[in-house]
């Protein structure tokens, strides 16, 4: 897949898809903070028309239900999970159950994060199960991806793509996307002092885009909505969000600043 060309792959015809800024306060804020938080981001935005986009914060585990219900969350924000376990319950000490996110209200979930990968050994295999389990909850999955340095250095990232799609979701009806949301991560591009280009970018949501079209059909591929997840931050985000197969972005560090995270927001 080399001789990749970006133009070849930019369908015609797009339908308008849903934007989305999340961000995934991964391993931190204690209770105060995550709480002082969304109220600075509610404060921030409660006046902007957010024009049918959506904001989602993810907090951890134990702060979820403090900042759901937060009486001053502005309740356009929407909050997930961002992990989960595949099976439905269990002896599985320290881990949370598809069903008590849903019971409490959540309503979507990040599965496959680079870190998981990474440092958690998850494999596409039991992203798999992941995601039927979410499914069979009731679950929006935000289902994460994307190649390490030497797999892009390879020239493999196409590939390594392509692979991690088809192995956790491509067993899915195509209905089943109208609860998914992708978000392609840069492994290389994130915390490395490494950025990636907003074309780089581009070209591999198109590519993903594509691969979505042959698998599906180009219908299906035009309406799921593909977040990127490489370092965006407000001096950035209008670039980035400006291409055409770029739907908005999964934030790590940024968003747990209000008035980055806010910028980021207004510039969908």
């Amino acid at each position: 897949m080399a001789g990749w060309i970006l133009k070849s792959v930019i369908l015609k015809n797009t339908p308008m898809r849903t934007k989305i800024v999340a961000g995934n306060w991964k391993m931190n804020l204690n209770r105060d903070e995550s709480l002082q938080l969304i109220l600075d981001i509610s404060t921030a935005i409660q006046q902007h028309d957010l024009k049918g986009n959506r904001v989602m914060v993810f907090p951890p585990f134990v702060t979820i239900g403090y900042v759901m219900d937060s009486g001053n969350r502005d309740h356009r924000i929407e909050v997930g999970a961002q992990n989960m376990h595949q099976e439905e319950s269990g002896a599985y000490t320290g881990e949370v159950a598809a069903k008590m996110l849903s019971n409490m209200g959540v309503n979507s979930v990040i599965l496959g994060h680079s870190e998981r990968r990474e440092y958690f050994n998850e494999t596409d295999s039991l992203l798999k199960q992941k995601v039927d389990t979410a499914r069979s909850n009731g679950l929006e999955v935000v289902f994460c991806f994307g190649e390490k340095l030497d797999e892009r250095n390879a020239g493999n990232h196409f590939d390594v793509v392509e692979r991690q799609l088809g192995e956790a979701l491509f067993h899915l009806p195509g209905d089943a996307f109208e609860t998914i949301v992708l978000a392609y991560e840069p492994v290389w591009a994130i915390g490395t002092g490494m950025t990636a280009t907003p074309d780089q970018a581009q070209e591999m949501h198109a590519f993903i885009r594509k691969t979505l079209a042959n698998r599906y059909s180009e219908s299906l591929s035009n309406k799921v909505s593909i977040l990127y997840g490489g370092s965006v931050k407000p001096d950035n985000a209008t670039e980035i969000f400006g291409k055409p197969d770029v739907d908005g972005g999964l934030i790590g560090g940024a968003s747990l600043k209000a008035n980055d995270f806010v910028a980021i927001v207004k510039a969908l």
